[in-house]
């Protein structure tokens, strides 16, 4: 057990040591790793981010029911034993929330700062509206789907209705378009994943050919195969690893500017999101993906030029 701790130990000081022989080919060679996998890790710190604000978005149901300017409160009120008839006889169970438009114009105002709009304009420019919660029965999938516009229809046969909406539809479609992302950024990961796997080849391929003689030697006095191949399985992991530390890195400065420029965005609409850094758990699995592919690229390109010596 202390020879082959021994033996690991002496392979990862041989492959540090060829790093400080070269630091500039090596350089090279891990910022363009580094420059590689920030697509795919700066792709998947976006997706994070968007996913964990769609994961706050509600994707109920929901119907917004908006009513003309001109009927008056009572009829208003009236109206929710009509809506509740029509979810009646489409045997939907739903939540029915009534929101005046003084509530309505309040929310406006604290959510935009436009608190002078109903001054400006002389009047209160929103209706009185129902907001319809049906519960989220995903599992029904087109039947739900089916029942959910008939009720619409319905209730735009109503007097007195000047527009209805379904509110959730977009925070679907936005899951869906996040579905595609996520398939799209698999691709390109597989994609680069095999640059990395060529770009480390090429370079242990080099540091074998620089070593021929080494190697030679001791594959003469009897050095066993793993004992050849260990320092440039480590240098395949080195690289991959301190790409992927750069890569990380890279991305973390570069969502400097970025929130920057979103912190003005989001002020005009009253939020607060900002895009954080991968949390510790992905960004270890990202650097062990990476040193893996190093690895990888170590194995293949050590091999191959081991089998043309032999």
């Amino acid at each position: 057990m202390k020879i082959w701790f021994r033996h690991h130990v002496a392979a990862i000081c041989h492959a540090l040591a060829q790093f400080r022989r070269s630091p500039g080919h090596f350089f090279f060679n891990i910022l363009v790793l580094s420059m590689t996998l920030a697509l795919p890790f700066g792709g998947m710190t976006i997706l994070d981010n968007i996913q964990s604000v769609t994961e706050q978005l509600s994707v109920s149901p929901e119907i917004s029911v908006f009513l003309k300017q001109e009927i008056s409160r009572d009829r208003t009120i009236a109206m929710e034993q009509s809506i509740h008839k029509i979810l009646r006889t489409d045997h939907q169970k739903a939540e029915i929330l009534f929101i005046p438009k003084e509530t309505a114009l309040e929310s406006l105002q604290k959510k935009t700062g436009l608190n002078d709009i109903a001054d400006s304009l002389g009047r209160n420019p929103l209706p009185d509206s129902y907001v319809i919660r049906l519960p989220d029965n995903m599992s029904s999938g087109t039947a739900l789907a089916a029942q959910i516009e008939s009720v619409v229809h319905q209730l735009q046969k109503l007097p007195g209705i000047d527009k209805v909406q379904i509110d959730s539809d977009w925070t679907k479609r936005l899951a869906a378009l996040l579905s595609v992302l996520r398939m799209g950024l698999l691709f390109l990961a597989i994609i680069l994943s095999i640059v990395v796997i060529v770009v480390t080849f090429n370079t242990i391929r080099l540091q074998v050919l620089m070593h021929l003689d080494e190697i030679t030697l001791s594959w003469h006095v009897g050095a066993s195969r793993a004992y050849i191949r260990r320092p440039f399985y480590y240098m395949g992991i080195f690289l991959g690893l301190f790409s992927g530390c750069l890569a990380l890195l890279l991305i973390d400065l570069s969502l400097i500017p970025f929130n920057s420029a979103i912190y003005e965005l989001t002020q005009l609409y009253g939020s607060s999101f900002q895009l954080t850094p991968l949390n510790p758990v992905i960004s270890v699995i990202l650097l062990g993906a990476s040193a893996a592919l190093g690895w990888l690229g170590a194995l293949l390109s050590v091999n191959r030029q081991l089998r043309r010596i032999s």
